[in-house]
């Protein structure tokens, strides 16, 4: 079995990743303290580590990133067609405490050649400080050939290209159990249109159509904002969606507050959510999608982004080619197509590690040839544009990866992209309130107010 996102992720992990910018607001006074101590427990041994190699030291790219485990090995794998071909050592250190020790490193003068960056805002900090070599024309010109424009956008900061995106993931995705859709005769939706006549058509039948809870301790709220989010994407565009994140398009616009109503129109109706309202608010993230995989379902489609399956029944995990189907979060204008929000792993050069060798594992990296393997071992979505479909080891990241490469709009998750306050703090409570019943324009003037904060 393999499932686009290791199965072992858990609440713990959805709470980690969204938790971060609520680490942010309570842990800044401690991180000058701490990066020392992991400066010398992690940062000195890969160093020394470093100098115990026979390789010639020109010939060495040294690569630092939050691979670790399983993912680490995976990523050593797909890289080893470059190795075996140049002859060029790639020393690939990983560490769960990634986001402090690379700033540690590049502000203390002894960066990695790469790094590889999951969160957008590292690479505009890091060049923001001048820490970073600008992409050549020769990285360019295989990111013109291998990847759609709007890549070479998410990887610039200040109209300059830094980073190459490699490993990807996907969140605006439904799921559903597909041989119950097949016993009814049910077809995924492509336009939104489409997806209310769906929903109508199968409350005729007796069924509800969504399985939703956004029950995640802390981080409570954040399934409502990847919602809102899609749809800002889907009603108003890439255009607004980025000033939206800058507030210049505050939430009490009246293209956000239509995003609102949007969702409305489903999750208030208890006609179309499994358990209504208050199933909403109590049900756990892990939790949701199982009313899917009953028999017979209890709800028929769930959103959720490609590391849902390991939620999934282990009996479903076990065939999920053939017990799963999932199709794109249909279109809404289509002026748009169907945009995808997610997020991805970018690879940048520091100045201090700027080598002809690493140059040249750049270049690599800009090519369907550095994901295949992956790929084919499973657990990764790659951008290409050119990448080969059949390669991957399951029907549904074939299905996800096509629906990548297919969306002419790319987006980072808004409320990670935000201020703390804002993007884990008062977003995240509206959307509690707004579910619970709050009239809309007093929760879209409570969250605008985090931005004050």
């Amino acid at each position: 079995m393999s499932s686009p996102l290791p199965a072992e992720t858990d609440t713990n992990t959805l709470n980690s990743k969204k938790g971060e910018k609520v680490k942010q607001i309570h842990g800044k006074r401690i991180v000058s303290a701490i990066a020392v101590v992991f400066f010398l427990a992690f940062v000195a041994p890969i160093i020394l580590a470093g100098g115990k190699k026979e390789a010639e030291p020109s010939r060495v790219v040294e690569v630092f990133g939050a691979f670790v485990d399983e993912e680490a090995r995976r990523f050593e794998e797909a890289i080893q067609p470059f190795i075996d071909r140049t002859g060029i050592e790639i020393q690939y250190q990983g560490s769960p405490d990634f986001e402090t020790l690379i700033f540690v490193r590049a502000e203390g003068g002894n960066p990695p050649n790469i790094t590889a960056l999951p969160q957008p805002g590292l690479m505009k900090n890091l060049a923001g400080g001048g820490h970073l070599t600008p992409l050549w024309p020769e990285a360019l010109a295989e990111i013109d050939r291998n990847y759609a424009p709007v890549w070479k956008d998410l990887g610039s900061f200040e109209g300059t290209p830094y980073g190459i995106f490699h490993r990807v993931n996907a969140k605006s995705l439904v799921w559903y159990p597909r041989k119950a859709w097949e016993a009814q005769g049910y077809e995924p939706p492509e336009t939104w249109d489409e997806m209310f006549a769906l929903m109508d058509e199968m409350v005729a039948n007796g069924h509800t159509p969504w399985a939703a809870g956004m029950e995640s301790g802390g981080a409570t709220g954040w399934y409502g904002t990847d919602w809102i989010e899609d749809i800002v994407l889907r009603t108003a565009g890439p255009d607004v969606y980025d000033r939206w994140v800058e507030n210049e398009v505050p939430f009490t616009d009246p293209r956000i507050r239509e995003a609102f109503e949007i969702l409305g129109e489903i999750w208030l109706n208890p006609d179309y959510v499994y358990g209504g309202t208050q199933s909403l608010l109590t049900t756990s993230i892990p939790d949701a999608p199982l009313p899917m995989f009953q028999d017979p379902p209890r709800a028929w489609m769930h959103r959720q982004g490609n590391f849902v399956t390991g939620f999934f029944p282990d009996r479903i995990q076990d065939n999920l080619d053939e017990e799963v189907g999932v199709f794109a979060l249909p279109s809404i204008n289509p002026e748009w197509g169907t945009p995808m929000m997610g997020g991805g792993d970018q690879f940048v050069m520091f100045n201090q590690g700027d080598t002809p060798e690493a140059r040249s594992f750049m270049e690599f990296l800009a090519t369907w040839e550095s994901g295949e393997a992956w790929a084919r071992s499973g657990g990764a979505l790659f951008p290409y544009v050119n990448q080969d479909l059949s390669a991957y080891s399951s029907e549904l990241e074939r299905l996800t990866a096509q629906a990548l490469v297919e969306a002419e709009v790319f987006r980072f998750d808004a409320s990670d992209l935000m201020p703390a306050a804002v993007g884990a703090g008062t977003f995240w409570a509206g959307m509690v309130d707004f579910v619970g019943g709050q009239d809309l324009d007093t929760v879209l003037r409570q969250i605008e107010s985090g931005w004050e904060q």
